[in-house]
Formats: structure tokens, sequence, C-alpha cells
């Protein structure tokens, strides 16, 4: 029987570890604009975010944004939009990826209290659709279509 990794790599896709972290949390390693950072995989949020105070390291070009980001909790977040970033998941590439910029602070405050890292962001359903993810959650790996194949 093929293995499902070896499947999928024969359907141009890429594989990526996830890391499931004390909160329970799948936890990705990505690159945006080459700077690397620590993201949750989110698969409940609509749109890819990254800290605002994260902005200038990561080399956002920021705009205001009309939109109100919305979680768990009973308020709306104010937010800023940053348009045409490179994102990079293992090989696999977007480019013009369009991120929100939220103040994370909370997240952060909560993941540290429960002794877990802060991340940089979130990773959320519209890259995954994107890049037609698959999750293998009890192997912990994400599968990327790479639209570039080798």
């Amino acid at each position: 029987m093929q293995e499902l990794r070896d499947f999928l790599a024969e359907q141009g896709y890429v594989r990526v570890k996830l890391k499931k972290t004390i909160t329970n949390h799948f936890e990705i390693k990505a690159r945006i604009n080459r700077t690397r950072g620590r993201f949750i995989l989110d698969t409940g949020a609509s749109k890819s975010c990254i800290g605002i105070e994260d902005a200038e390291d990561f080399n956002l070009l920021t705009e205001e944004s009309e939109h109100k980001a919305s979680g768990a909790g009973p308020s709306e977040i104010d937010t800023l939009m940053s348009r045409k970033n490179t994102l990079e998941i293992g090989k696999f590439r977007l480019k013009r990826t369009e991120l929100i910029l939220i103040d994370l602070q909370h997240i952060n405050n909560a993941l540290e209290k429960q002794n877990a890292e802060p991340v940089h962001g979130i990773i959320g359903a519209d890259i995954l659709i994107k890049g037609k993810a698959i999750i293998d959650y009890d192997k912990k790996y994400l599968y990327l279509f790479n639209k570039v194949k080798k």
C-alpha cells in the first residue's frame, strides 16, 4: 500500500512538519518576506494575521483597514492590512499574500501563562485554501500543493 506522503508528493504536494504545543495547538514555522517566524495553524481563522508589533521585523508595508477582527472573545479588534508579501512554508511559496495585522498581545499572554512560547501570527484558512492543504493530524504533517513541480 502506497504511503500518503508518497502519493501526495507525486501529486505535487510538499510536506511540512507540525509541532503540537503544550496548549494543544499546531505550530508551524514560516517565512514572511524572508523573515522566519513561529505561527499557530488555525483552520478556523478566515484570514492569516501577524502581530502588529512585528510589522517592521517582517518588512510589512501597512495600510488602514476597515475590517475588524474577531475571535472567541466578545470584542472586535482593530486591524491594519499588508498586501504583496511573500510567504514561504517549507518549499511552498505564495507571492502577493495579503496579511491582516492585529495586536496579538492577548494571545501571547495566554500562551505564556500556559508556559508556551509566543507566536508571530496565525496561518489561517485563506493560506490553507490557496495551498489546497491536507492535514495529517496523526503524523503531524501539513501538505501544501506546490504549483511549481520539480
